[in-house]
């Protein structure tokens, strides 16, 4: 499909997503390359900005149109106040993040000359996001259409929050980020889809990565049966810079359970944040009727569109700057 096409989706963005985690504050600072062990390195301008994983795919989801419910915890420093502001211009309804004493969650990121980074976590209040805090927001978590998940909050509260969603009929996408390759069962079993990268699925399911990183002749069919084996009948396997395979269990045609999605090409200056804004816009397409594949295929614009800008949130774009950015797209 063209990009006008795949880009029309966006007109369709309306359903309701719930995300669940953490919310950060980054320290970001530019440099031309990144350093090695032990070395000090001259950077550009320290830039405080928002992220934290499932506040960005928050962020990123209602930009484009959904209606997001953000659930967490910020502290009681002023990282606290500018986090949530941050939301709440991107949209989101903070009505239930809790505030707790100490710091909120803070990354360190360093960003060089090709857009890669390095980032250090630091939790802070986002280790507070417990399973009673998951009871006592349970109607209001549970009234959307999909839940998103990710793994910057206690795993048994991730596995609470999934749970409890998933018997209410809500749709749980989990992104296995930051990657464990423990997964408990109960959370696999109440998760309807998995989110990763090309290197997270194979350490998952115990799969041999091909020579030379040629993810193009790898076997992608064996690949869908060991994820059904693992626990999982739908995934969205990111590749990078390279597209991204949806590998689909449910479908009825067989030529639609293995689907690669083509990578938008743009000029990137940093990709922080992009893996979320990929997450965030597979949440809005799912909570607003589109398939899987429809909805990988506009969050490889919407996510390319992030690595043109600095930062996580700060580079997010709304529907309409999206489609004026690919207008002249082929």
């Amino acid at each position: 499909m063209s990009a006008a096409e795949i880009l029309s989706a966006l007109d369709r963005i309306h359903g309701t997503v719930s995300v669940i985690g953490s919310m950060n504050a980054d320290y970001t600072v530019t440099a031309q390359r990144l350093p090695g062990p032990g070395e000090t390195i001259t950077g550009g301008p320290l830039q405080l900005l928002p992220g934290g994983k499932s506040g960005n795919q928050a962020a990123a989801a209602a930009r484009i149109g959904a209606t997001v419910q953000m659930f967490g915890a910020v502290g009681s420093d002023n990282n606290a106040d500018f986090l949530l502001g941050a939301l709440g211009e991107a949209g989101v309804n903070t009505t239930h993040v809790r505030r707790v004493l100490g710091p909120s969650g803070t990354t360190v990121i360093t960003v060089d000359a090709h857009g890669e980074n390095t980032i250090v976590y630091s939790p802070g209040s986002n280790a507070q996001v417990t399973v009673d805090y998951v009871e006592s927001v349970r109607d209001a978590l549970t009234h959307s259409t999909v839940l998103g998940l990710c793994l910057e909050s206690p795993i048994e509260t991730v596995t609470a929050a999934a749970r409890m969603c998933h018997e209410a009929g809500v749709k749980v996408l989990l992104n296995d980020s930051p990657f464990t390759p423990s997964l408990p069962a109960e959370l696999i079993e109440a998760s309807d889809i998995l989110l990763v990268n090309e290197h997270e699925m194979a350490q998952l399911l115990g799969i041999d990565e091909p020579e030379n990183d040629d993810w193009d002749s790898f076997d992608w069919w064996h690949a869908l049966d060991e994820l059904r084996g693992f626990g999982f009948e739908q995934a969205i396997v990111t590749l990078g810079g390279d597209g991204s395979v949806v590998l689909d269990g449910t479908a009825d045609d067989p030529e639609h359970r293995v689907q690669r999605i083509a990578p938008v090409r743009v000029k990137a200056v940093d990709t922080t944040g992009c893996g979320d804004s990929f997450m965030g816009t597979v949440l809005a397409g799912l909570s607003s009727g589109l398939a899987l594949s429809e909805s990988a295929e506009l969050a490889s614009y919407v996510s390319a569109y992030a690595a043109t800008g600095y930062g996580a949130q700060a580079s997010y774009g709304n529907a309409a700057q999206i489609r004026e950015a690919f207008a002249s797209a082929e």
